[in-house]
């Protein structure tokens, strides 16, 4: 499965880009902790809670973090719940000066959809305004759909288990969504390989 290019080797689509970009990511991670990584982390955030500029953190968690962190009589929750995790100094791809081509074509692609709109952001703005926050709500679903598609493509093109030498489950979530990462996470993997995480959400009854 090949990604697609312009004519100056560019990406045609942010999902594109994202394919790409993603692929040296992983291959950075540090070759040391890379046998004891039992998880991908994909963090969704924005720049100051605006949906214009969303951007995932493409990180992972260890065999050493979840040890440091467990406690007695813990069921899961340490290893599965993010709040226990590396989240910082990972790379991230989206609409941010860290990423200046997936941030081209991210604006061109969301202003082709019709759903971006111009100014300052301003919360207050957007929830007074009805086509503002339903373009708001298209933004989302709109990054939501190519990370969920980002992890799904990284498994079905053998990305990850060339990589790592094995499959890893792809934990996605974001902060601002509590309850979502079980259907993301769900969407994103093959079923075998999360198992153990949706075992852990239906104890804590998240879904």
């Amino acid at each position: 499965m090949t990604d697609r290019t312009d004519r100056t080797g560019q990406p045609e689509t942010f999902l594109d880009h994202l394919r790409a970009a993603a692929v040296g990511v992983l291959e950075r991670f540090p070759e040391r902790l890379k046998p004891e990584m039992y998880a991908l982390s994909f963090r969704i955030w924005r720049v100051d809670a605006d949906d214009r500029h969303p951007y995932v953190a493409i990180g992972y968690n260890t065999e050493s973090q979840y040890e440091r962190e467990r406690y007695p009589g813990d069921e899961g929750e340490v290893r599965w719940n993010y709040a226990y995790w590396l989240l910082d100094g990972f790379e991230m791809l989206g609409n941010i000066p860290e990423d200046p081509v997936g941030s081209r074509v991210y604006v061109e692609e969301v202003r082709q959809l019709g759903v971006w709109y111009d100014g300052e952001f301003d919360l207050g703005r957007v929830l007074d305004d009805d086509d503002l926050s339903a373009r708001t709500d298209l933004l989302r679903l709109h990054f939501y759909d190519a990370v969920i598609d980002l992890a799904r493509h990284l498994h079905a093109d053998g990305v990850i288990e060339k990589t790592f030498g094995r499959p890893l489950p792809v934990i996605v979530f974001d902060m601002d969504c509590p309850g979502w990462e079980a259907h993301a996470t769900e969407y994103a993997n093959p079923p075998e390989l999360v198992e153990e995480f949706m075992a852990w959400q239906r104890a804590a009854g998240e879904i």
